[in-house]
């Protein structure tokens, strides 16, 4: 019987990587294969930071999965696995779609996703994949915070500072330098992210909220 898998774990966990190499050993056994993605690194591939890639779908919170693995799935005479990358930013009405792909098509879903968002809360769609997935497994290649210990939260950092408020949307790299995009208009903003423990990424909303003590009082520090 298929089941609804649910992968998750933070940037650099491996989370891409163990989708090629899913899709590599079902399509070298001869099975039929739909690789999804949204918001990636590259338009229309799916790839690792290993250095694997693989041209995949792209979808958008409007499109129908069902319809979508229902349609595939009778032009090629049968689909065995559908795997979704960037499963995150999915639509809660799509993570029950995936579902229904599941009961009622007999297909396999892994789905693959980082869990909460640079804001510490679950992500929409990761949330409704932990109520319904038939599995959940968080991924065990452990990433690291700056200090060494173990990363579990997300960072987002705009020209270098790290932010708790934005679009959940935002593509940037976790490289310095690169600039990001969102679903409004930030294009001008160098986004990055990065990795955190608990304690470094609660210490950077401390900081945060010490900086705008001062900025609201700014005659305290005038010289006449």
């Amino acid at each position: 019987m298929a089941e609804l898998r649910f992968f998750f774990g933070t940037m650099g966990s491996g989370k891409s990587t163990q989708a090629l190499q899913i899709r590599h050993n079902l399509t070298k056994s001869g099975l039929a294969c739909m690789l999804l993605t949204q918001l990636d690194r590259r338009n229309g591939v799916v790839s690792s930071r290993l250095g694997v890639s693989e041209e995949a779908t792209v979808i958008d919170g409007t499109v129908d999965l069902h319809r979508l693995v229902a349609q595939e799935h009778a032009d090629r005479q049968g689909v065995h696995a559908v795997i979704c990358d960037e499963a995150q930013f999915y639509q809660p009405g799509q993570i029950d779609q995936l579902a229904r792909v599941v009961d009622e098509l007999d297909i396999e879903v892994y789905a693959f996703g980082l869990l909460t968002s640079f804001q510490g809360l679950l992500f929409p769609g990761s949330r409704r994949l932990m109520e319904v997935a038939d599995r959940r497994s968080e991924l065990q290649v452990e990433a690291r915070c700056w200090c060494g210990a173990r990363a579990t939260h997300n960072a987002r950092l705009v020209n270098g500072r790290q932010v708790y408020e934005g679009d959940l949307k935002v593509v940037g790299d976790t490289a310095e330098g690169a600039h990001g995009t969102s679903e409004g208009d930030r294009a001008s903003a160098t986004v990055t992210y990065d990795l955190r423990c608990r304690r470094h990424w609660l210490a950077g909303r401390q900081d945060s909220a010490q900086d705008s003590l001062f900025d609201d009082v700014p005659s305290l520090w005038t010289t006449t």
